[in-house]
């Protein structure tokens, strides 16, 4: 069975909404897109890059998929994150049977979130990790399905956005903590 690891970037109040580009999730009239850049440094490429190399598959909701991918296979310089990204397995989760998806290694799941992965992680070994993908995430939490989260915590405070929690309860054993040069905290939890 595939153990879902759940990778996210949150400000202090939760706020998960467009952390990488100004223009990258307008919903909402939100104007804070690309909230994490000034933030960025070589501790948290490092942990990131190691998560990456972890292998396994990728799960993704059908806009992160499509944004995501988008950014990092147009990107002009040479980076571990393309390759790791376009090569792994991709699963992603739409309602839409209908959607064509645009980058290699891709299988859609249409339906339910809730049941078609639940079905997939049956089917799999290894882990499966979700980047980013706010609903997605939301739904596997209250069905469950959640075995790890990681959480890459900035040192800012929004109050406004869409935001990763506003589940049912969820309790967290904390595995391991490390903090950056530039504030952010990054945390593996358990979900018990």
């Amino acid at each position: 069975m595939a153990t879902i690891i759940a990778f996210e970037s949150v400000t202090l109040d939760g706020v998960m909404q467009a952390p990488g580009r100004p223009d990258e999730d307008t919903r909402g009239g939100f104007e804070y897109g690309g909230w994490a850049a000034p933030y960025q440094d070589e501790v948290g490429a490092r942990f990131a890059g190691e998560e990456m190399s972890r292998g396994g598959a990728m799960l993704f909701g059908r806009r992160t998929y499509d944004d995501l991918l988008g950014f990092w296979t147009t990107t002009p310089e040479p980076n571990p994150f393309t390759d790791a990204l376009v090569n792994a397995p991709k699963y992603v989760v739409s309602r839409d049977r209908d959607i064509r998806l645009g980058y290699p290694n891709s299988t859609l799941l249409a339906g339910e979130a809730s049941e078609t992965v639940a079905q997939l992680r049956r089917t799999l070994d290894g882990p499966l990790t979700v980047l980013g993908s706010g609903k997605l995430v939301r739904a596997l939490f209250g069905a469950r399905l959640v075995d790890e989260l990681v959480l890459q915590q900035y040192p800012l405070v929004l109050g406004t956005g869409t935001t990763l929690f506003g589940l049912t309860r969820v309790e967290l054993d904390l595995q391991r903590t490390m903090p950056t040069t530039t504030g952010v905290i990054i945390a593996q939890y358990a979900v018990r």
